[in-house]
């Protein structure tokens, strides 16, 4: 049945997942960054979608795979890794609605825009280097499809809309 075996190399594993959403975000922070204090309508519609993928992006994250690459660590760095990627999570959370607050038009935004793209980068950079590599030695392929399915049905449900508002964020 070419139907089922297609489907099954379609799939993605948690990790490839998240390497798409990191690949998406730093596009739009780049074409973020490229704008001038001229395009301020364009510099809101882009910071609005920069904060709509990056929660998802994080509630996916906090919610189904971080726990899972805790519960799977066994070693004391493993656990240096989990806790310092919420807190980089964290340090977004207070920089996203500091740009918010800042006027499109000025170069405040630009210099806040930067300094956002930079820990967004720095964040998905150690991830991809250290914590995703570690996550393929302590987890099974399987585990990491299963936590990819897990993690599509979640962003497919927040795109539906079923969760909205402020309380997006997991509580810690």
């Amino acid at each position: 049945m070419p139907g089922a075996r297609k489907s099954r190399t379609t799939e993605k594993d948690a990790i490839a997942l998240l390497k798409d959403d990191h690949q998406q975000v730093r596009a739009l922070l780049g074409e973020l960054e490229e704008t001038t204090e001229k395009a301020a309508g364009k510099r809101e519609k882009l910071l609005a979608t920069i904060e709509q993928e990056l929660t998802v992006h994080t509630r996916i994250e906090e919610e189904i795979f971080y726990p899972a690459f805790r519960e799977a660590a066994r070693k004391k760095d493993d656990g240096k890794l989990y806790f310092e990627a919420l807190e980089e999570h964290h340090v977004v959370d207070m920089v996203l609605p500091e740009i918010k607050r800042t006027s499109a038009e000025s170069e405040q935004f630009a210099a806040k825009a930067k300094v956002l793209k930079d820990l967004v980068e720095h964040h998905a950079e150690e991830e991809e280097t250290e914590m995703f590599p570690r996550a393929r030695k302590l987890m099974t392929r399987d585990e990491l499809l299963r936590l990819g399915a897990e993690m599509a049905r979640l962003k497919a449900s927040m795109a539906r809309g079923s969760a909205q508002g402020p309380g997006l964020r997991p509580s810690r």
